[in-house]
């Protein structure tokens, strides 16, 4: 069984050799790889042969054109910052006032420096695994979008005072990730992740208002477009876990905050699930022994549909046999 009848298969909850490994890889890929994280984010090349090392040495079943959430803040003009072997720095927020969101308009992926980047990555990508290892694009989510040119804190507060301008911001950040997620499925990804981090620090209403109605249009669109939608929210979700349903994802990753098992009755079959182990305490700090236990329990609990993966992203520096031992766990489920 190859790994793209793999994910297939558990999607629809059929039978698989072992459940897919979903596990997201950004600066332990670049490190594992011994490149420097700069050139990790701006150079697609680099990229690709992070991802190409992380299907061959831990078995997770796509690669992943992901390495940071400001591809499409930058291409409107945010300045960032990439310092030689560190995470990248939005120091001045681009988006202050109602009247910066005016002076925005929507960049076609094609024309923009880093998301055109990240196009390059996936078609490369496409050409390692042909059909058989399928290609994961990304996006971010128009909240997750409207917090990196704002600012997180920034963005939060204009929620609770000020969001009557704050729709235009997220019409046009919708209408940005729409196009990239496009653009990546036709450049040759097969799955679209949509990250929204900031959408676990509200409310469920404020989540159903400020989140929600912008995933469902980006994940119809992804569909439309013929490729599978995966939902990623960092953090404890348990309060919008109905409403994150409603999404329109195939598949939903959880967090280790949340009740792997819980969610999974909750779901009842609707949708796949990924996770759940605790990316720091299980992988990077743990026993592979431990790693072993948990990844068996949380495939056990989630269902015949769910993915392995941790909460969110792999910790750089987790220990290589921690990785394997997640894997075997995986091939020796019973």
């Amino acid at each position: 069984m190859n790994f793209a009848e793999r994910i297939i298969n558990r999607l629809k909850g059929e039978a698989v050799d072992r459940p897919p490994n979903f596990n997201l890889y950004m600066t332990f890929a670049a490190h594992y790889c011994a490149i420097p994280l700069r050139r990790y984010y701006l150079d697609y090349r680099a990229l690709s042969q992070a991802n190409r090392a992380m299907v061959a040495d831990f078995g997770v079943d796509l690669y992943q054109a992901i390495s940071d959430p400001y591809r499409e803040a930058a291409d409107l003009g945010a300045k960032i910052e990439f310092p030689e072997d560190n995470l990248p720095i939005s120091k001045i927020p681009l988006i202050r006032t109602d009247e910066d969101v005016k002076k925005l308009s929507v960049v076609a992926p094609e024309d923009g420096r880093r998301m055109s980047d990240r196009l390059e990555a996936v078609a490369l990508m496409k050409t390692f695994g042909g059909q058989d290892v399928p290609v994961m694009g990304w996006v971010e989510g128009a909240l997750a979008e409207a917090g990196d040119l704002c600012g997180a804190g920034s963005l939060l507060l204009f929620l609770a005072d000020q969001p009557a301008w704050l729709s235009d911001l997220l019409e046009l950040c919708c209408q940005v990730e729409i196009q990239f997620a496009r653009a990546q499925i036709q450049a040759g990804a097969q799955i679209i992740g949509l990250g929204d981090a900031l959408a676990s620090q509200i409310s469920p209403k404020m989540y159903e208002r400020f989140a929600l109605p912008y995933e469902q249009r980006i994940f119809e669109e992804v569909h439309r477009a013929g490729a599978v939608a995966r939902l990623h929210i960092c953090g404890n979700t348990t309060r919008i876990l109905p409403a994150m349903l409603r999404s329109g994802a195939d598949i939903i990753d959880l967090d280790s905050m949340v009740d792997f098992g819980a969610a999974s009755s909750s779901f009842g079959g609707q949708v796949s699930l990924c996770g759940n182990s605790n990316p720091v305490a299980d992988l990077l700090q743990g026993t592979p022994e431990r790693v072993f236990q948990v990844t068996q329990h949380c495939m056990q609990v989630g269902g015949p549909r769910s993915f392995s993966a941790a909460g969110c992203e792999v910790p750089d520096k987790t220990p290589p046999e921690n990785l394997r031992a997640q894997l075997r766990a995986l091939a020796e489920l019973q």
